[in-house]
């Protein structure tokens, strides 16, 4: 899954990564240590063409590496730490796989950033990597956000944006970090790395801790795994896998039926729409493309959200329903 992620997303396959411990004390890494890679990952140097309101941007992507989830702390009477009367610890998703996906220092909106993010999830769901959902955490986005003075060449000091649990809280969330280091800089104070956690009943972001800089993780390579070779041959195997991608989709839904993009968003944001759709294509001979399209976005969306189901589990089949 690592790698059908890495080719998706342009990267280069790295026939030899290597496992490395992150370690670190926290109530939800009750070993004190978490497996992940450093400084060889399985996929690198890739990128996502993202188009805007404003304009068509390359957002590389620096890596994806494998690493193992930690738990989740649950806060009594607050939404973070601060506020709350007590945490529970969670460790029901710890030591579960999972993918990160680090992006390069190239978005410069609030919407771009968010774009980004729909854009790589539409990608993961149509490679049956992730299911999307971000409210449940199955897929996660933090958002590290600085500002460059005008003129100046190098990047301003980072801050981290926690508990995004939709596409509009990573927009709002960045927004709001924007504006308040803008505030922090025009007062000639200066930014403090850290990691943020977004409030979204309160519309704003409040500290944590201080951010950790690389080494104070301490990595070295995991001592009871083997560097994970793979071969060209497994490579270009799984590259075989390679379903067509929603921009191909959307360009061929465009050119050969005609659908808007409205439409077309529609039903590629929705894995089992998408399926449910592909379906009527392949066994319709006679009822227009635009007519299937229609009844798909309306009335059988409004059942399928009314039941609470996916599109592979109404009775309507694409057979009946053509």
């Amino acid at each position: 899954m690592a790698i059908l992620a890495g080719l998706a997303c342009n990267c280069t396959i790295n026939k030899k990564s290597v496992f490395a411990r992150k370690n670190y004390f926290y109530p939800d890494l009750p070993k004190g240590y978490q497996i992940s890679q450093y400084d060889k990952p399985i996929c690198t140097n890739g990128y996502l063409d993202v188009s805007s309101s404003t304009n068509t941007s390359r957002i590389k992507i620096n890596r994806v590496h494998i690493e193992e989830d930690a738990g989740k702390l649950v806060h009594l009477g607050s939404v973070a730490i601060a506020g709350s009367h007590g945490s529970l610890v969670d460790l029901n998703r710890a030591s579960t796989p999972l993918i990160e996906i680090v992006s390069e220092p190239d978005i410069r909106s609030a919407e771009e950033a968010r774009i980004y993010v729909e854009n790589l999830t539409m990608i993961l769901k149509h490679l049956g990597i992730c299911d999307g959902n971000l409210e449940e955490g199955s897929l996660r986005a933090d958002a590290n956000i600085s500002l460059r003075l005008k003129g100046e060449t190098a990047l301003g000091t980072k801050t981290e944006v926690k508990n995004l649990n939709s596409f509009k809280s990573i927009e709002r969330a960045i927004q709001l970090e924007i504006e308040r280091q803008e505030e922090i800089l025009a007062a000639g104070g200066i930014i403090h790395q850290e990691t943020r956690h977004f409030d979204e009943k309160k519309d704003h972001t409040i500290s944590l801790r201080s951010k950790e800089e690389a080494h104070d993780y301490r990595y070295f390579p995991e001592p009871d795994l083997l560097p994970l070779i793979v071969t060209e041959e497994e490579v270009k195997a799984i590259k075989e896998k390679l379903p067509e991608l929603p921009k191909n989709k959307a360009a061929r839904y465009k050119n050969e039926y005609q659908l808007n993009e409205f439409e077309i968003n529609m039903i590629l944001n929705d894995f089992s729409m998408n399926c449910y759709f592909e379906n009527c294509l392949k066994i319709n001979n006679s009822i227009a493309i635009k007519d299937i399209c229609k009844w798909l976005i309306g009335d059988l969306n409004s059942l399928v959200k009314e039941l609470k189901v996916s599109f592979d589990l109404i009775s309507v089949t694409p057979e009946k329903l053509l």
